[in-house]
């Protein structure tokens, strides 16, 4: 008789236990990660991507610059904890709910801030852990202060895309083209301005049910932003596709200018949700719309084509 409330006790401690993990790890947004697959960018557009040493540090630095953004998110739903238990979404967050206490998250995600940078320096290169070091600051400082400051906010969601295309670059010693670095970082800013212009159209009339600096930003301007973004993109790829000259001499076809043809009609597809004020995350876009997807992957083919010298 004496022992079964210390087995309920231990089972409600061991539910704790669980309960506290599932919330860490949704806390760490395992949905975003799709986006750090982008470490692979660079190495892809270099046709450096299988051997066995490519692909055994790309699974690190994934890894890491996972850990390195589940740090931010940990850090920022401590820091909003208060704010968004008071919103009808946000409430509903791990650490708002109270399923991770703050001083819990807070401690994690510090871990995983400091861990990511130094498992870099050990096991990729000193340029791989500057670059995370270097994103982990700039990600805390736009929880802190940068995500309140008009321009700015969207300048550093943009720099950290286009970190992540960089630092498969860095870990494997690549040269990183400038054509490369110009499509990658106004691509992202055309997705992220999108997305914001789509906010800011949904919200017409419900001042307060989102981000309070999208009051600060007009849908004239936003639409200004990522018309802009789209067209350097474009333009910057078209120069990057060019930029090897006529057809190789062992190629069937001239697989790299005819990306081009993918790549705008990928970029014009996009545009139409942009447009319609509804491109909400980008990986979101992209997996729901068929045409877009398949778009995508002639795209990924011919560019593959390309780097092999098919």
């Amino acid at each position: 008789m004496l022992e079964r409330p210390r087995a309920v006790g231990s089972e409600a401690e061991a539910a704790g236990r669980r309960g506290l993990a599932s919330g860490i790890l949704r806390t760490a947004r395992p949905r975003q990660w799709v986006k750090n697959v982008l470490v692979v960018a660079a190495p892809a557009a270099a046709g450096d991507l299988f051997s066995w040493h490519s692909l055994t540090q790309l699974a690190i630095v994934f890894g890491l610059f996972t850990a390195a953004a589940s740090a931010v998110y940990l850090i920022n739903d401590a820091r909003d904890a208060e704010a968004d238990r008071a919103h009808p979404v946000k409430r509903n967050r791990p650490v708002a709910a109270g399923q991770v206490p703050v001083p819990v998250a807070y401690a994690v995600g510090g871990a995983l801030a400091v861990l990511a940078p130094a498992g870099a320096a050990l096991l990729c290169n000193p340029m791989t852990a500057v670059l995370l070091t270097a994103y982990v600051a700039m990600q805390l400082a736009y929880c802190v202060s940068l995500k309140h400051v008009l321009v700015v906010d969207l300048v550093v969601v943009t720099t950290g895309f286009l970190m992540r295309a960089m630092i498969g670059g860095l870990a494997l010693g690549i040269p990183l083209s400038r054509w490369f670095l110009i499509t990658t970082g106004f691509g992202a800013l055309f997705m992220v301005s999108a997305k914001r212009y789509s906010e800011a159209v949904q919200m017409v009339g419900k001042a307060g049910a989102t981000r309070a600096l999208l009051t600060e930003y007009t849908t004239g301007y936003l639409r200004f932003v990522w018309q802009l973004a789209a067209g350097v993109a474009v333009l910057a790829y078209c120069l990057w596709a060019m930029e090897e000259g006529g057809v190789a001499s062992s190629s069937l076809l001239p697989w790299r200018q005819l990306s081009m043809a993918a790549f705008i009609l990928a970029v014009l597809r996009y545009a139409v949700f942009a447009d319609r004020g509804t491109a909400g995350e980008p990986e979101d876009v992209v997996l729901k719309d068929r045409a877009l997807a398949v778009i995508g992957v002639v795209w990924l083919a011919m560019y593959a084509l390309a780097v092999v010298d098919w």
